[in-house]
């Protein structure tokens, strides 16, 4: 086992983790918004998505992604279509009152882990995972290692940006001032599509 490739491993799963992506800014939109409290499912998905999606693509689903190149292309214009969509949601939003429910929710569970599957910073840091990653040990010793601690990562990133969007809510307290940090997460969204129109 190669200490160095795991802490060169974390190094980048942390960069990739805490950087500003969809997953986050999503969440910090949702904490903001809901609240720490009802974003928990959405942290749960995200963290628990992803990491299923290293282990599965890990011990092979990546044969099929190399043997049908023109998937990998579909999943990442339906990803950025889907991203289009949720960018347009969340810039719409109302504020939630505290005492209020809103009809549309945080995202759930399985919306947060099946979003995984379509959003493009995540495919990326799967393939820079398992690719460059491989080595840190033995097969299949080196998936396990880089789902642990993509579950151990994931949950600390999505936890604090959950909890800043939450920290937020009674600073934010005006209807007009929520309505424009939900419009510049929307295109804080948008704007993460940015290598996926570059890579075209």
């Amino acid at each position: 086992m190669s200490h160095q490739l795991i802490f060169a491993f974390v190094v980048f799963a942390v960069v990739m983790f805490f950087t500003p992506g969809p997953n986050n800014v999503m969440l910090l939109a949702s904490g903001l918004n809901f609240g720490f409290r009802r974003t928990v499912p959405h942290i749960a998905g995200v963290t628990f998505g992803f990491a299923f999606m290293i282990g599965v693509v890990g011990l092979g689903l990546g044969t099929i992604f190399i043997a049908y190149p023109v998937l990998q292309t579909i999943l990442k214009y339906a990803g950025a279509a889907y991203l289009i969509y949720l960018a347009a949601v969340i810039a719409m939003a109302e504020p939630v009152a505290p005492d209020q429910d809103n009809r549309r929710g945080p995202m759930t569970f399985w919306g947060a882990a099946m979003f995984q599957w379509v959003n493009v910073k995540g495919w990326v840091m799967v393939i820079g995972t398992i690719t460059a990653y491989a080595a840190i040990a033995a097969y299949p010793w080196n998936i396990t290692i880089q789902v642990v601690l993509s579950l151990i990562l994931g949950a600390l990133s999505c936890s604090a940006w959950a909890s800043f969007g939450s920290s937020l809510r009674p600073v934010l307290t005006s209807r007009r001032v929520v309505r424009a940090f939900n419009i510049i997460m929307g295109l804080l969204l948008l704007a993460s599509l940015y290598p996926v129109f570059m890579d075209a």
